[in-house]
């Protein structure tokens, strides 16, 4: 990396003919000769044995929909040195009944009125500093960002810290004891073990080795990929995936506690995969956990739908492979032989660490292609159509909801990353003045 100009004299450039060094490297060319690239779309042979037909349903058991996606942009507050940023989120869990759709379909010009029957959404609003800042009460950006998640779930989540604790000690079922914490956010401990009858009653945990506060929260570990001089920049993505999430948790706790026959009519569907990232990869164990229990003592209709991504592009090139109405069911193999560099190995499904449900391929009737992640109770490297439960009942209803705003979009989620997504212009700008002002005013 080459200096910066500060002052009066000039940037220093890259070199003009270091390149050569590399092509003429003996380790660089003998690294290169041994990668391989992705088969490309006219490599690939779909046999009619890995088309699975999508069988229509008689009775739609489904009567409602709850789409649930979330946004962040990252703004600076103080541009020169040192420089500042902070992170706006929102979330938004949208909600509508499947036969106002259908009759809003049915009418030959759509009233503004009968729109709003599809924008019942609840919005959820959480701000972070993310580099060179920290509030009045931490002082450091990594403590001052665990309290702002925790202060969040306390607040703007009613109930959400209450949700964490139901999640991850069980306690739809039979309650597990305990919990273990990678690592102590403030000593560094290594795995702290978090017990569920010595939490305190504002959801706190004591560390063994320092006694300091251990939230709740902290579960999620993303103070481990917060550096107090680099930023927490990096875990922005990991963040606002695991908060969709916990309001997909938080929404079934509600409904098992006040009508969980409604579990029945109901398909919830999350903007990308149902899976965790990063720090927070360790969560998909008590989601599948939860898959497990909803499927043998209720039900559970949930969909992930990607956007973009490796996925959804090679769907996008073979989808002409794929006969209208059809499924292709991912499995290691296919994965690892046309989608994602490396070797499949049984033992090793894809997203074995991360996943809490497996991927299909959905080209519907009307010629619409969807990458599908579907709640699956084991993990598994070659999974059956009769692995996913509710598949049929699933992929039918998100065939259904597909619509012509975007290229192979799907209605409720285009429609609630409408409300809740911030836009570089003019969202971020406003934040920006609206942040920096605020910050100046209570300095």
């Amino acid at each position: 990396m080459g200096y910066a100009s500060k002052r009066s004299r000039p940037n220093e450039y890259a070199s003009k003919s270091s390149h050569g060094y590399i092509i003429n490297s003996q380790s660089v060319q003998t690294l290169l000769s041994q990668c391989t690239l992705p088969k490309r779309a006219d490599q690939i042979s779909l046999n009619d044995s890995l088309i699975q037909p999508l069988e229509s349903l008689s009775d739609n058991p489904i009567r409602h929909i709850i789409a649930i996606d979330g946004g962040y942009t990252e703004v600076p507050v103080q541009i020169k040195f040192p420089s500042s940023t902070v992170a706006f989120f929102q979330f938004g869990a949208l909600t509508f009944d499947v036969r106002d759709l259908e009759e809003l379909g049915e009418q030959p010009f759509i009233d503004p009125d009968d729109m709003t029957k599809l924008k019942a959404i609840q919005r959820l609003e959480l701000a972070l500093p993310t580099r060179n800042i920290a509030t009045r009460d931490e002082a450091t950006l990594t403590n001052s960002i665990r309290r702002g998640i925790y202060d969040f779930f306390r607040e703007e989540l009613e109930g959400g810290l209450a949700t964490i604790k139901w999640l991850i000690f069980q306690e739809y079922d039979q309650p597990v004891d305990s919990w273990t914490l990678a690592s102590c956010p403030i000593c560094g401990a290594q795995k702290v073990s978090l017990r569920r009858d010595s939490m305190s009653s504002d959801y706190k945990f004591r560390c063994s080795h320092c006694h300091n506060d251990i939230f709740i929260t902290d579960v999620f570990r993303l103070h481990e990929a917060i550096d107090d001089t680099i930023g927490a920049g990096g875990v922005l993505g990991y963040l606002t995936t695991t908060i969709e999430q916990m309001i997909l948790a938080h929404l079934i706790r509600l409904l098992l506690t006040m009508k969980a026959t409604l579990l029945n009519e109901i398909l919830f569907i999350k903007d990308g995969p149902l899976a965790f990232f990063g720090q927070t990869a360790n969560m998909h164990k008590p989601m599948r956990s939860l898959v497990q229990f909803l499927v043998k003592h209720h039900n559970l209709y949930l969909a992930g739908l990607e956007k973009s991504g490796p996925f959804v592009e090679h769907a996008d090139e073979i989808a002409h492979k794929i006969s209208l109405g059809g499924i292709l069911i991912l499995d290691n193999d296919y994965i690892y032989n046309f989608i994602i560099p490396g070797r499949a190995d049984p033992g090793n499904p894809y997203g074995r660490t991360t996943y809490y449900g497996n991927k299909v391929i959905l080209r519907s009737v009307d010629n619409r292609v969807y990458v599908v992640t579907i709640p699956t109770i084991e993990v598994l490297s070659n999974p059956a159509p009769q692995d996913f439960p509710g598949l049929g009942i699933i992929l039918n209803n998100v065939q259904k909801l597909g619509c012509d705003m975007y290229d192979d979009a799907l209605f409720p989620i285009a429609l609630v990353n409408k409300l809740v997504s911030l836009a570089d212009h003019p969202s971020a700008r406003i934040l920006q003045r609206f942040a920096v002002s605020n910050i100046t005013r209570t300095k």
